[in-house]
């Protein structure tokens, strides 16, 4: 099986496009991640990544993951698709109903779907989970962290418009996600999304590579409140963020290319969220890379901005296609915050306590913001079936 087969079955395992089956067929396609991580370079137990899973020791929870998926054809124009996803959060594995919706190919060009859809905020939102689908072991933490949200509860309808040179896909999407979890400062919350409204443009070109611009918005409903021990050692507990239906929306414009031997991968984002305090968040990925028969070695430049400060990364990556579908992967990370600034690394609301305390007395009390770093390296086996 060629790479470029095998890649197709990755990507149709989580695409807007699904096999068309007969009424009364089905198909199981399986994925899955297995592999460990460490973080070196920062203090001990300090912990990286959106649920803090990757630290000090090294650890399988954040990088592996297991998932299946069904396809099945009711008629020869609506089809069911189901898939399942088994992933670690925090320190707890989770089973996750990640699709469960019906579509209708009201056309060759023009589909709907309807149930649990995943919300297209990436490029690589609809394989977000299927990690034989992109050369990381760990997606761009700089972009992939801004958004938690991975799917939600609603309809969408996608248009398909071939051109002598390429194919031109819309995407319209909209619904509603209640009862998410949302990891930050060392613990989970709950979050509500409501109102939310997506749209995509991909230009997927015969010889040019595909370019995509997304847009998604909602309004967010979430409390966040920490505990920590004050300036006089009496145990306090505060809110630390509030939104009430206030509006988050998220722009990002992506760019692929991959001819079997060169590739490269391409994403920016801005991340806007009313009244949370702060401007919008900004980051970017730049990724090149080349095959060498089953070799593929790559590097990718990240950075994230906020007003707080920055992080920027350099990663290095070297695979090895083991079989036709399956693919090792080692990565080496490093990670530099300026400004004072946490970035991806977890900072505890004891930590976010002590900062502001300092600030707001000028050096009196508390603990100066101080800027992290840190080397992770990861290494695993990408798998499809």
């Amino acid at each position: 099986m060629t790479t470029a087969r095998v890649l197709g079955l990755a990507i149709c395992l989580a695409s807007t496009s699904a096999f068309a089956l007969e009424q009364g067929e089905a198909l199981i396609n399986g994925f899955g991640t297995v592999g460990v991580t460490h973080l070196g370079g920062e203090d001990d137990g300090r912990s990286y990544g959106i649920s803090g899973q990757t630290n000090d020791s090294w650890r399988g929870d954040q990088l592996s993951k297991f998932g299946a998926q069904l396809t099945y054809g009711v008629t020869d124009t609506v089809g069911l698709t189901l898939q399942t996803t088994a992933k670690a959060y925090g320190d707890e594995w989770k089973a996750n109903l990640e699709w469960a919706y019906l579509s209708w190919q009201s056309t060759d060009n023009l589909m709907m779907r309807f149930g649990r859809l995943r919300t297209p905020v990436y490029m690589y939102s609809e394989s977000i989970d299927v990690g034989f689908s992109y050369p990381w072991l760990r997606l761009p933490d700089e972009v992939y962290s801004q958004v938690q949200l991975s799917n939600y509860e609603g309809a969408d309808i996608v248009y398909n418009l071939p051109l002598s040179f390429a194919t031109l896909s819309f995407q319209l999407a909209g619904g509603i996600a209640k009862n998410r979890d949302y990891y930050i400062y060392d613990e989970e919350f709950d979050i509500d999304y409501d109102n939310v409204f997506g749209s995509s443009v991909s230009l997927a070109t015969n010889d040019f590579g595909t370019f995509r611009v997304g847009y998604v918005e909602a309004d967010i409903d979430t409390d966040i409140s920490g505990s920590f021990t004050d300036i006089f050692g009496n145990p306090d507990t505060a809110s630390l963020l509030a939104l009430d239906k206030d509006k988050g929306k998220f722009t990002s414009i992506g760019y692929q290319y991959d001819n079997g031997t060169w590739l490269t991968a391409n994403e920016w984002t801005s991340r806007v969220i009313e009244n949370d305090g702060s401007n919008s968040t900004d980051s970017f990925y730049l990724m090149g890379g080349r095959r060498f028969g089953d070799f593929l070695a790559h590097v990718t430049y990240a950075q994230l901005d906020e007003d707080e400060g920055r992080q920027s990364s350099w990663t290095l990556g070297l695979n090895y296609n083991i079989l036709p579908t399956v693919v090792l992967k080692g990565e080496y990370k490093r990670v530099d915050t300026t400004g004072g600034y946490d970035g991806v690394f977890v900072r505890n609301a004891q930590e976010l306590y002590d900062n502001t305390v300092y600030d707001r007395t000028n050096g009196l009390a508390g603990v100066p913001a101080r800027n992290y770093d840190g080397d992770i390296i990861s290494a695993g086996v990408d798998f499809v079936f």
